[in-house]
C-alpha cells in the first residue's frame, strides 16, 4: 500500500492537474491518516544509525494544504478557523492535553505523551513518555523521541520544504530548557541537555569546550552533550561584535535512571532550565 501512495504522491508532485482527480485526492488522504497513526514518519533512523528524510511523506503534507478547504470549526469552547482539523481521540491514545493545547491533524502522539497548553504541527512525531509543557511550539515534521522534556517556550522548528530538508530531529531522553530555539534540521542527538536560552540554527557555532583545543559542530549536539549559550567575537567593517553561539561544557553521565541522571547533570553545571 505504502508504495502505491508514494507513486501517487509523487505523480501529483509532478502533474498538479492530478489534483482533480479524485482518486489522487484520496491518496493524499491516506497518506495523512497514516502519519497521525504513526504508521509513516517524515524521517527515520535506519539501521546503520542514520536519519532518512521522506521526501514523498513531506511533499504529501503540502499537497494537503492545496486540497483543504479552509471551514470554521468547533472544539467544545474553542472555535478555529482553517484548514487542517485538529486531532481527537485523546483518551483513546492514551495522552494527556491540558486545554487549550493543540495538535493538528496530521501529528503523531505516542501513549504517555503530555502536552500542556502548547502546539504540535502537522507531520510532527512526538514519541512515549514526552512533555511539551506550556507555550512550547512542535513544528512541522519534526522528530521528537521517548521521554523528552521541551520545556515552556520552547520553539522546536518546523521544515517542510524544500521537501528534502532534514526536520529538527531530538532523540531519546534529551531535555530541552526553557525559551531554547532549535530550528533548521538541528538534530540533537539522545540525552542532550540544552540549556535555557539557547538558539540552534543550520549556521550557530556549537563549541566543544571541554578539551584543551575546542571542537566546533554546526547544526549537530552529540549525545549527552550539556549546552549553554555563549558568545564569541567576530570582526567586521565597523568592528569587533560578539555573536551569539552555543557552548557544550560537559557530558551527562551515564545512567540507567535517566531522570537521576538528568537532575545530577542539572545540579553539576548549574544549568538554568
Amino acid at each position: 500500500m505504502v508504495e502505491h501512495l508514494k507513486e501517487q504522491i509523487e505523480s501529483i508532485w509532478e502533474n498538479r492537474e492530478l489534483l482533480n482527480d479524485e482518486f489522487y485526492k484520496s491518496a493524499i488522504r491516506d497518506t495523512i491518516e497514516l502519519l497521525d497513526r504513526g504508521e509513516l514518519r517524515c524521517a527515520q533512523k535506519s539501521e546503520e544509525g542514520y536519519w532518512e528524510v521522506n521526501e514523498w511523506v513531506k511533499k504529501a503534507v503540502s499537497l494537503f494544504f492545496i486540497t483543504q478547504e479552509i471551514k470554521v470549526m468547533e472544539v467544545g469552547p474553542f472555535e478555529y478557523f482553517d484548514k487542517i482539523p485538529v486531532k481527537k481521540g485523546f483518551e483513546e491514545l492514551k495522552v494527556r492535553v491540558v486545554p487549550p493545547a493543540t495538535a493538528r491533524f496530521g501529528s503523531y502522539l505516542a501513549p504517555g505523551v503530555i502536552l500542556m497548553p502548547s502546539y504540535v504541527n502537522i507531520g510532527a512525531y512526538v514519541d512515549e513518555g514526552t512533555m511539551i509543557d506550556t507555550w512550547a511550539t512542535v513544528g512541522s515534521c519534526a522528530q521528537i523521541g521517548k521521554n523528552v522534556h521541551i520545556s515552556g517556550g520552547v520553539g522546536i522548528g518546523g521544515v517542510l520544504e524544500p521537501p528534502q530538508a532534514k526536520p529538527v530531529i531530538i532523540e531519546d531522553n534529551a531535555f530541552i530548557g526553557s525559551r531554547a530555539v532549535i530550528v533548521e534540521g538541528v538534530h540533537i542527538q539522545e540525552g542532550a541537555v540544552i540549556g535555557a536560552n539557547v538558539t540552534l540554527t543550520a549556521s550557530t557555532k556549537i563549541f566543544d569546550v571541554t578539551k584543551k583545543h575546542s571542537v566546533m559542530y554546526r547544526g549537530f549536539v552529540p549525545a549527552n552533550s550539556v549546552v549553554i549559550p555563549g558568545t564569541y567575537p567576530k570582526r567586521y567593517p565597523s568592528g569587533t561584535y560578539n555573536v551569539p553561539c552555543a557552548l557544550i561544557i560537559g557530558k551527562r553521565k551515564e545512567s540507567t535512571d535517566a531522570k537521576t541522571s538528568l537532575n545530577e547533570t542539572l545540579r553539576e553545571f548549574r544549568i538554568q532550565v
